[in-house]
């Protein structure tokens, strides 16, 4: 782990730095535009990319950008794969205009009645179209037995898959803890399980759950109010030893409240 956590929140996209230093954070997450529309990345920040990215850089504030959730590359529907792979080169685009770390984007799904492997080959063929300009970071989802990245053999046939693509060095991994549990992944063990498959850990969404193991629930809840157990989550970020974004309920006092007891835990 880092000598000092790098820590933050998940937080409105108007003013990821004021939201930022209000927290005492050194990172900042946020959407750029609608996370449930395919309009496309827009800047609410006043003065647009060119002054956040500034803003960003005086203050030594790292960003990231979340994608939108709609984004689902791993689809066999042609009318949700196709805007998908277009928003994502949007959002790639916009995240690395100013200056973003990591764009995160969920692992997504196959229908029903897909063969897996069309989705493990049609993340090959989105990072192949897509001229991944800063880290694309995968996220490991809660739910669905179709999902891309709920399970761990899932999340290996998604590496087998992109690691021979144009651009595949260029793609790393965010895990999230919440995720982890509700999909059914012991959290004792899956830093160093992810680690085997991916050989890197990006970024933790560190969330507790609210949800019971291996429920599919994704919903996250503060520290200490959930089913994880807090030194299995507090290990995660020790072991992983990336950037964290608590991705909990609630403004600035609600997430120093989560920083305190995480900083307490992680030592």
């Amino acid at each position: 782990m880092p000598a000092q956590l790098s820590l933050g929140a998940h937080v409105d996209q108007a003013d990821p730095i004021g939201e930022a230093l209000a927290r005492g954070a050194t990172l900042s997450q946020f959407f750029l535009g609608d996370p449930q529309g395919y309009k496309g990345p827009e800047f609410a920040y006043d003065g647009g990319a060119e002054a956040l990215r500034a803003a960003a850089e005086e203050h030594g504030l790292d960003l990231y950008v979340h994608a939108p959730y709609i984004i689902n590359v791993a689809t066999t529907n042609n009318r949700i794969r196709i805007p998908s792979r277009k928003l994502l080169q949007q959002h790639m685009d916009a995240a690395a205009s100013i200056g973003a770390k990591g764009l995160i984007v969920h692992g997504g799904h196959v229908n029903k009645d897909d063969d897996p492997e069309k989705g493990f080959d049609n993340w090959r063929k989105a990072v192949q179209a897509t001229d991944i300009k800063i880290p694309l970071l995968i996220e490991n989802t809660a739910g669905g037995t179709n999902a891309m990245t709920r399970y761990l053999e899932r999340i290996g046939r998604v590496w087998d898959a992109v690691a021979g693509a144009d651009g595949g060095d260029m793609v790393g991994f965010c895990l999230d803890t919440c995720h982890a549990h509700a999909g059914g992944n012991d959290l004792s063990t899956v830093v160093e399980k992810v680690r085997a498959i991916t050989g890197r850990i990006d970024l933790v969404h560190a969330n507790d759950s609210r949800d019971a193991f291996d429920s599919g629930a994704d919903r996250h809840t503060n520290f200490g109010h959930g089913h994880i157990d807090p030194d299995e989550l507090a290990a995660v970020v020790r072991d992983a030893g990336a950037p964290v974004v608590c991705e909990t309920p609630g403004g600035p006092e609600e997430h120093k409240a989560d920083f305190a007891w995480l900083r307490e835990r992680v030592g």
